[in-house]
């Protein structure tokens, strides 16, 4: 009988063909590690092409979760289980397994030809590649469905497809997870077909069995729940949050929000999650182009509702004239951008946050607006809440950046209650009698200009993408008055920084080294922070949602630190900024390998940085 080892986190990889279950086995087990009390975070990656050929690393597909008894800030980079079902997957995913780490393979699938179409020359299972570097378990997961389901009338091919709940079932007992909340989703799922429900219920029993029984495994692991505020709670992914957000919004606004999207990876979701929420105000749009979507939210806000778009890569750049004739209007618009890798289609399914200079200047002409970005899928939501009170207090476009990272990953999420939401006031013009309506008259305390109704009576105004004379809102072509409105339009967004928080630092204010960050990297990089100052390097960390307008306070920070490292997935686009806003040498960890940032690399890089010791 294997011992126990006490652990506070694991991370662990399910990983095969995308026909093979792989992103259900990893949603299935971190509900039942989630159900048993753990914090966690997944990271789910799936193939861009809709059906890649069987067996080749093209058609990979993998499910990563992260949990354990201490705060869980990202999906992790180094892996200590890796689970896979075939040869492609082993190809894929090994690089990523820490030396001793644990793989477990499905035996049954190493045929001869699925290790050569994999591009292995020889068995990587007895060629000596994984001998003494990693504990491999060889489990013929495929023959072990079968004769678990022998007596069932179902096909062997059909009976094969239930390995991916033996593998759960298996590393469930590995970490003595219970099993019965898999249970209870594989009950309702295969509900209507009670072999295909006997079939599952038999693999994941034989999964956990096969653990207890085979003797392979030296010892088990257990985790102590983690220590979290009593609450309702949620697993929820950014784009759920991002929709969620959204809706919140809309309620505290007192306002319809029009939700206009074209389908497009990695933010699709958003669309179908908005769909379920059509109660709550929303009414979600699908339109023929990302440039109809703008179009079609920017006429919502024209209209004096909230106009939502949300798209990725490819549709912010059909989506920059809308933009800028937002900015010329001063209408309200949200448009969020769930970054992926580029350029042009890119890696569809990867991750990168590479739109930021995109977000900041991809529009002709001096067109300013705010741009803001979420850094975790919990803070999706409160960042899309904070996108709309902007949008609608300043009268501006808001860009928010969400990314492939953040938008399929998961998180717990102590649901908040009404007493957490800001408030958020909209407020429409009214005529005077008796007095013209000006409609580039402005809020002396936000310079925003008054947000008119059309169709009301006495409130009748020009609008368009014309410049328009300062207060009357007239078409106007005077070389003095273009100047005017472009200071007014630049002077009202450099405003919103009366509405940024100073700049909080996680350690000490001032020191040898500054990690700045910005979006779905805040995880890895908080993680970093922490073990460093747990080795005695001082590290401090500040994370950016505000990018433009950037904090009022955040040079005088940055004038705290000897040194600032920048970690970007991307080539380097806010350390561009940085060094040319604030004229400090910062220096840049640029990742763009359509991953989130490798923690090892960047802790080595910043301890090397701050001349400690890793």
């Amino acid at each position: 009988m294997p011992g126990t080892v006490q652990t506070e986190e694991a991370v662990i990889r399910f990983a095969g063909d995308s026909g093979d279950g792989m992103q259900l086995a990893g949603l299935r087990f971190s509900d039942a590690v989630a159900w048993s009390g753990q914090d966690l975070a997944t990271l789910p990656e799936y193939p861009a092409e809709i059906r890649a050929p069987l067996g080749t690393t093209y058609g990979v597909s993998s499910f990563q979760v992260r949990f354990g008894s201490v705060e869980i800030l990202s999906a992790g980079s180094s892996l200590d289980v890796l689970v896979v079902m075939n040869p492609a997957a082993l190809k894929v995913h090994l690089p990523d397994l820490r030396p001793g780490g644990i793989l477990i393979v499905n035996e049954t699938a190493f045929e001869e030809k699925a290790v050569k179409k994999a591009g292995f020359s020889a068995d990587p299972l007895t060629d000596g590649t994984i001998e003494g570097r990693w504990v491999l378990h060889k489990v013929p997961m495929g023959r072990l469905v079968v004769e678990a389901g022998a007596d069932l009338d179902l096909a062997p091919a059909e009976k094969s497809k239930a390995r991916n709940l033996f593998a759960v079932g298996l590393i469930s007992w590995l970490f003595q997870i219970p099993t019965a909340s898999t249970e209870g989703f594989v009950r309702k799922k295969f509900a209507k077909s009670p072999k295909v429900l006997d079939l599952n219920l038999r693999a994941l029993a034989a999964g956990h069995a096969y653990g207890e029984t085979a003797e392979l495994f030296e010892h088990r692991f257990q985790l102590r729940p983690a220590e979290m505020p009593p609450g309702d709670y949620a697993a929820v992914t950014g784009n759920t949050a991002l929709a969620w957000g959204l809706a919140c919004a809309a309620q505290r606004s007192g306002r319809k929000l029009v939700y206009a999207a074209y389908p497009i990876t990695p933010a699709s979701e958003v669309l179908h999650e908005v769909n379920k929420l059509r109660s709550f105000g929303i009414r979600p749009v699908q339109a023929e182009d990302e440039i109809a979507a703008a179009g079609m939210a920017l006429g919502a806000s024209f209209a004096g509702e909230l106009g939502v778009t949300v798209t990725s890569g490819p549709g912010l750049d059909l989506s920059s004239e809308m933009l800028g004739l937002a900015v010329m209007a001063e209408l309200p618009l949200v448009l969020v951008d769930v970054q992926r890798a580029g350029p042009s289609t890119g890696l569809p399914t990867k991750n990168e946050a590479s739109d930021l200079l995109a977000a900041l200047y991809g529009r002709h002409g001096e067109a300013p607006l705010v741009v803001l970005a979420a850094s975790s899928p919990v803070d999706c939501f409160w960042t899309a809440v904070e996108a709309v009170r902007l949008a609608v207090e300043f009268m501006t476009p808001v860009i928010v950046l969400s990314d492939g990272y953040l938008a399929n990953c998961a998180e717990p999420w102590r649901i908040p209650g009404p007493e957490d939401l800001p408030s958020i006031e909209v407020r429409h013009a009214s005529a005077i009698p008796g007095t013209p309506f000006k409609p580039y008259a402005r809020d002396p305390k936000t310079g925003a200009r008054s947000w008119a109704v059309p169709g009301t009576p006495g409130l009748e105004h020009r609008i368009g993408g014309l410049e328009k004379k300062d207060v009357e809102g007239t078409v106007n072509y005077e070389p003095a008055n273009h100047e005017v409105m472009t200071l007014l339009r630049e002077g009202k967004i450099l405003g919103v920084r009366g509405r940024i928080p100073p700049c909080e630092v996680f350690g000490e204010a001032s020191g040898d080294l500054l990690l700045l960050g910005w979006g779905g990297t805040f995880g890895s990089i908080r993680g970093v922070a922490k073990r460093l100052g747990e080795k005695g390097v001082k590290v401090s960390h500040l994370h950016l949602r505000h990018l433009h307008p950037l904090p009022s306070d955040l040079g005088a920070v940055l004038a705290r630190f000897k040194k600032v490292l920048v970690p970007e997935v991307n080539r380097g686009q806010l350390l561009k900024v940085i060094r040319s806003f604030y004229l400090v040498d910062a220096q840049g960890f640029l990742y763009t390998r359509g991953r989130p940032l490798n923690e090892a690399e960047l802790e080595a890089a910043a301890c090397a940085l701050a001349g400690g010791e890793a």
